[in-house]
């Protein structure tokens, strides 16, 4: 089965490139933590089949990071894709920075635990059991992106111990929240699994159970005066293409239902 979808996912290569080799440019991506770790498999085929090359940054899709792609884009940085949370996308095309009829949905991302390499997993299958998981904790840490914002500002009072977690939480800008597990500077780390997974030195736990869980559409889109529209749309449909979805989900992101 596996090589039946290598097979059909190099034929829509091959046509994607018969396509668009004449037209090879250089395309500047801007992209978010979640869907990273599977535009990093899935750039570099596109780029090898098309003939077009990659120019990426890395930002977070909100926040006040000067990284964060919209302030990227608000001090007039050029894009010609941008790869984020759906809703902050959205807020970008209501303010007339991103073409809407250009936006595909990509993928879906969940909230997951880790520990430091070696450390007990809790078990944490359970609504009660998490509770008890966090309460028992001496420090969490959490991203100061889509994850955190729902840990911090939902998940605590949907659980009852907001006030219980409030000294030992801490948001964690810029830098994956796995790193800061692995030194040991805290004892569980939450993210999106997505950018979980390729931290080293962390031991994944689990999705939190899917009753409190928040699930995060990352979505893409082609910025209004992109210099490469036609490049970008081509790279934006491969990665929201059924033929993507095998590398997407190994990097612990789930399809989008079409």
């Amino acid at each position: 089965m596996k090589k039946l979808f290598n097979v059909a996912a190099m034929s829509w290569l091959v046509s994607l490139a018969l396509s668009t080799a004449a037209q090879a440019e250089e395309l500047r991506v801007m992209t978010s933590g979640g869907f990273t770790a599977a535009y990093k498999i899935l750039g570099p085929k596109f780029a090898e089949a098309t003939g077009n090359t990659l120019n990426t940054a890395l930002g977070p899709s909100m926040g006040k990071a000067p990284e964060a792609i919209p302030n990227r884009l608000a001090r007039g940085e050029q894009a010609d894709v941008v790869i984020m949370v759906g809703y902050a996308l959205d807020d970008l095309i209501k303010q007339g920075k991103v073409d809407p009829s250009s936006r595909v949905e990509l993928a879906d991302s969940r909230i997951g635990l880790v520990v430091r390499e070696g450390a007990p997993k809790p078990d944490i299958s359970t609504v009660d059991n998490l509770k008890k998981t966090l309460l028992d904790a001496k420090s969490v840490a959490y991203s100061d992106s889509a994850s955190g914002v729902y840990i911090e500002q939902q998940l605590y009072k949907r659980l009852g111990i907001e006030d219980s977690l409030k000294a030992k939480s801490t948001m964690v800008p810029k830098i994956p929240v796995g790193s800061v597990v692995a030194t040991g500077d805290y004892q569980l780390g939450f993210q999106q699994v997505s950018e979980l997974l390729p931290v080293p030195g962390v031991s994944f736990v689990a999705k939190i159970p899917e009753s409190v869980q928040s699930v995060t559409r990352f979505a893409a889109g082609i910025p209004v005066g992109a210099q490469h529209p036609a490049q970008a749309k081509a790279l934006l449909e491969y990665m929201a293409s059924a033929q993507a979805q095998a590398d997407v989900k190994a990097t612990g992101l789930d399809s989008v239902s079409r």
